[in-house]
């Protein structure tokens, strides 16, 4: 479904990726991990439009999109849940929802989808009409995963979801995310919590300072003896 084949990416004249290839394949759930500043938002932002790559190609279904304005790349319906949640702070979490359908060809989806998201995040209906400020951390995390799956994704790219989470909250999100996958969306996660990136991942990817440096099975990847003493401290 998306392949992405030896890109390198800047920030102006400072390179941040450096000959990165990977695919996901369609009803896949892969994971991209690393420390800080490895590069995994800079890749999504890459597919995703915000930003271009200087060499090599990023094929979705066959066509090439890398040199694509970031709304035609939506148009593919390749939706990006940023690192932050981004969420319009002063709009209802109704009002937040509907922006994730706002294209004239996915607003005819709402109703469906709005029920989708409502059963995927109950509370979200109950505080349909608050603004988004209002929510907890948790909450607000949950109205922008839900926003993006209002476009109906047939890939959801999804960073950093569970930062500054409660444990709790972590276990709800990558239970979602687990859902939504077995109902159809192929997810690419980046995630700096390993362990539960890995065990969620039916393949995964390891990014150091803008490579790949390994690739495997999620849960081979848990057995690694260099992810373990790298990333999860073992």
């Amino acid at each position: 479904m998306l392949k992405v084949s030896h890109i390198d990416v800047y920030y102006g004249k400072v390179q941040a990726l450096w000959d990165v290839s990977f695919y996901v394949d369609q009803g896949e759930i892969v994971s991209l991990v690393g420390a800080n500043g490895a590069g995994k938002s800079t890749l999504l932002k890459t597919i995703s439009g915000i930003l271009h790559p200087a060499t090599g190609t990023i094929e979705f279904d066959g066509n090439q999109i890398q040199n694509l304005p970031s709304h035609q790349i939506f148009e593919h319906l390749i939706v990006h849940v940023p690192e932050g949640r981004k969420l319009f702070p002063y709009m209802t979490v109704m009002e937040n929802l509907q922006m994730g359908s706002y294209f004239p060809t996915i607003r005819k989806n709402r109703p469906e989808m709005l029920k989708w998201v409502y059963s995927l995040f109950p509370v979200l209906a109950e505080r349909e009409r608050q603004l988004a400020s209002t929510l907890s951390g948790g909450e607000q995390q949950m109205v922008a995963i839900a926003r993006g799956l209002m476009a109906k994704p047939k890939i959801l790219l999804l960073d950093e979801p569970s930062l500054g989470l409660a444990p709790l909250l972590v276990k709800t999100i990558f239970e979602a995310i687990e859902r939504v996958n077995q109902e159809g969306v192929t997810v690419l996660l980046v995630e700096q919590n390993v362990n539960e990136a890995l065990t969620l991942a039916d393949r995964a990817y390891v990014l150091e300072n803008g490579k790949i440096v390994m690739c495997g099975e999620g849960r081979d990847l848990l057995k690694n003896d260099y992810v373990k003493q790298a990333y999860l401290g073992i």
